[in-house]
């Protein structure tokens, strides 16, 4: 098995083979790449690879890779509240506490932090002993989108793998693997979307034809001139729970953002990309894509929704 199952990635996959063969991994990973790189296969991989108990790691097929792929391992621990905006330091601090406990089971005791990006100052800070000389088994394998957000202190004492993209015949074959009633057109669409990312390319093939009922309203009351459609999409909006509406702004980005590629020769990937690309110039889309991504930053900023209701009725006209 070893790295197989990781599309691409030929050097990277190459280089850690060398590293754990040869008895000279590091003891601490910084994985780094955009949403749907492979970031999460490879560090499933990488901690099946550290508790392997045959030559060829990760096997696949002993004890202790079954348990690292089906997620339950003991001895593979993740640091993350997924319910918080950030990773606490408190959370930190337990799993520095935790680390001079000895393995249960395994070769290895693995810290997999799925959102490094998220730490704070202060935890990236108490995690700086427990990196530059942690007991000869513990491991620490670090996800983030944007590397350049943890301190230099922190990328120094890592070892960073950074996802490439994939060619278009290899997300192609995949695509067609997974989606073997998708139409040709959907499927090349998503690839010329995705950035090269596999990820990225599942979501658009997922999510090409379903959108929400605000969305459906939203994109002709964009395309329209008359201001009074978007303030009735948006009015019944400011009732919603955050968690409701923050996923319709972004597939309205998502659909701007096909609309943009539309205008620069691309196909799209939606007819209402098509619909917005006709209507609206390229400045004009740039603007609302704009005023979009600052409106999901008042979201997570916990503003009310009246008020950014309020202002998109303004601001996208």
């Amino acid at each position: 098995m070893k790295f197989d199952s990781l599309l691409g990635n030929i050097g990277l996959k190459e280089r850690l083979t060398a590293s754990l063969s040869g008895g000279r991994a590091s003891h601490c990973y910084l994985i780094s790449g955009p949403v749907g790189s492979g970031k999460h296969s490879l560090a499933k991989l990488l901690a099946a690879a550290f508790q392997c108990t045959e030559q060829d790691k990760p096997c696949g097929r002993c004890n202790q890779c079954r348990k690292v792929f089906d997620g339950i391992h003991p001895d593979v621990i993740t640091v993350d509240d997924e319910e918080k905006k950030t990773v606490s330091v408190k959370l930190i601090r337990e799993a520095c506490a935790d680390l001079y406990i000895r393995p249960n089971e395994g070769k290895k005791k693995i810290y997999l932090f799925p959102r490094a990006q998220d730490i704070r100052t202060e935890g990236q800070n108490a995690l700086l002993k427990c990196i530059e000389e942690p007991p000869d088994y513990g491991v620490f394998l670090f996800l983030t989108d944007h590397a350049e957000q943890l301190l230099t202190t922190v990328r120094s004492r890592c070892v960073e793998l950074r996802m490439s993209p994939l060619s278009d015949g290899i997300l192609t074959g995949e695509l067609r693997r997974r989606f073997p009633d998708a139409d040709s057109a959907s499927l090349s669409a998503a690839v010329l979307r995705s950035d090269g990312y596999l990820g990225q390319a599942i979501t658009l093939v997922e999510n090409g034809a379903a959108l929400f009922p605000q969305t459906e309203e939203f994109i002709p009351a964009l395309c329209s001139t008359e201001p009074a459609r978007l303030l009735s999409v948006l009015t019944p909006m400011e009732k919603m729970k955050r968690e409701q509406f923050r996923p319709i702004l972004l597939q309205w980005q998502t659909l701007i953002a096909g609309a943009l590629r539309v205008r620069s020769g691309l196909p799209p990937v939606h007819p209402l990309c098509k619909q917005l690309a006709d209507s609206r110039s390229t400045a004009a889309l740039l603007k609302a894509s704009q005023v979009l991504k600052e409106a999901l930053g008042l979201v997570d900023a916990n503003v009310g929704l009246a008020h950014i209701c309020g202002a998109l009725s303004i601001l996208l006209r």
